[in-house]
């Protein structure tokens, strides 16, 4: 996952998610934060740049106080392809394992590939 600084970048980004409203809105208004000077130390990372098939949006990871409070650990995501959503959530570091996380987006077919991947890796999701 690369991780997107640039404002340019992020600008594109925006004007990319515009098109997609309402689907795209979870990660849309992270992505206008973060490129509008991050006051609330998230970050942007998509799977490919500039032809992504997933983008994700999370508070960065130094940021985390509390591994069991999935409140602050909320992630965001939208995905043009489901297989790239199923390696996001199964074979990426992007996903931290290690805490307690909720997962917003609008598509569907979001909750059941959650549930796939965590039953295939023996995790409980609530």
């Amino acid at each position: 996952m690369l991780i997107l600084r640039c404002p340019a970048q992020l600008q594109l980004l925006e004007e990319t998610l515009r098109k997609s409203l309402p689907t795209t809105l979870p990660v849309l208004g992270t992505v206008m934060t973060v490129a509008r000077g991050n006051p609330a130390s998230h970050e942007v990372l998509v799977d490919s740049w500039p032809h992504f098939s997933v983008v994700l949006t999370r508070l960065r990871p130094e940021e985390h106080r509390d591994p069991r409070d999935y409140y602050i650990n909320q992630l965001a995501v939208f995905y043009r392809d489901e297989g790239a959503l199923h390696a996001l959530l199964g074979g990426t570091e992007a996903v931290t394992r290690a805490r307690a996380f909720q997962i917003l987006g609008m598509q569907d077919g979001l909750d059941e590939a959650v549930r796939e991947v965590a039953s295939a890796r023996g995790l409980k999701v609530e």
